[in-house]
């Protein structure tokens, strides 16, 4: 695997998928190192203990923001995951600038460095909300991964290459829909901005699986999509919630009542493979022949959680709330 006796740096590592990168990364891929790079001093203390203080760990507090940081992170740097980001939508919305010099300006950072200091591969965790925009946190994600596409052109004769991987929403991550409904549970009621809403959902352990695929599968430019199942919000309710009143509280700003993983644009250059799609990148530098395999999607296709043909069951949804 890419992994094996590389020095891995993860920006914002002490978050959900962080954690759970990292813990997949030491049991089966051997890395050199895993550097984790982010705000949180308290955090990194309790991912600290959380490892054992596992030898192979490097913790550096610092911010993507911070241009110089970054290029002392990825010094001697073989594989960047990059997942730092501020991602809640209302946050986001109420303070822009910072949302932009994290989610934009980081990136640049991260580009730079990796380029400048010899990495080999570089990876961005994007979202379904950078598909088709309307809150200030999609459309940074959207620049975040046009960013990291094109920095194949800036990186040139280097060795340096970047992709995305794009999902949708992590069941138990902070800040998610589960844990808000096991608290709001405790007082009998809980807030559903529109019962129509449908979402894609992925597991933490799947995200962090499909992240480590694509950094051995990638050539640089791909935009990496898992397919994964929809799910219905009133349905997620009825196993999280089943006696408790619901208020329907109407949909915020910036919010979508079904999110999209690829537009009908994107679909016109897009691979489907068993388990993934690979949007390809419109660009010179784009060789044909790098992916091999896999097949053209018909006209008119688009993958969006609404028109999805794989479905989460009561079930499907209890299990996977049961792993958290």
């Amino acid at each position: 695997m890419s992994l094996t006796g590389k020095v891995v740096l993860v920006t914002g590592g002490t978050g959900s998928f962080g954690q759970k990168f990292t813990e997949i990364a030491l049991k089966e891929c051997n890395p050199k190192a895993i550097r984790i790079l982010s705000r949180g001093e308290l955090l990194q203390q309790e991912m600290r203990r959380r490892f054992n203080d596992n030898p192979k760990l490097r913790f550096l507090i610092g911010d993507v923001r911070d241009r110089d940081r970054v290029y002392r992170a990825t010094d001697g740097v073989d594989i960047v995951v990059h997942a730092a980001a501020l991602k809640q939508v209302p946050t986001c919305e109420y303070n822009p600038i910072e949302a932009v010099r994290t989610n934009i300006d980081g990136a640049v950072n991260v580009v730079d460095a990796a380029i400048d200091n010899g990495a080999e591969r570089v990876i961005a965790i994007s979202s379904d909300k950078a598909v088709q925009p309307v809150n200030l946190y999609g459309a940074t994600k959207l620049v975040m991964e046009r960013l990291f596409v094109q920095a194949n052109v800036y990186a040139g004769w280097r060795k340096a290459r970047f992709s995305c991987v794009r999902y949708g929403n992590v069941v138990g991550s902070r800040g998610s829909v589960v844990p808000l409904f096991f608290e709001q549970r405790k007082n009998n009621i809980i807030t559903i901005t529109d019962e129509r809403m449908t979402r894609f959902w992925i597991t933490l352990e799947q995200g962090a699986r499909f992240v480590i695929d694509c950094i051995d599968r990638m050539h640089g430019g791909e935009v990496f999509v898992p397919k994964i199942p929809s799910m219905k919000v009133t349905d997620l309710a009825d196993v999280l919630a089943p006696q408790t009143r619901r208020k329907i509280t109407g949909i915020r700003p910036g919010e979508k009542i079904n999110e999209i993983l690829i537009t009908e644009e994107e679909a016109r250059h897009t691979r489907e493979f068993d388990n993934y799609f690979a949007i390809e990148p419109e660009h010179p530098f784009w060789s044909k022949d790098n992916l091999e395999g896999g097949k053209h999607l018909p006209d008119g296709f688009k993958y969006a959680s609404d028109n999805n043909n794989q479905w989460l069951t009561e079930d499907d949804l209890k299990r996977m709330v049961e792993e958290i």
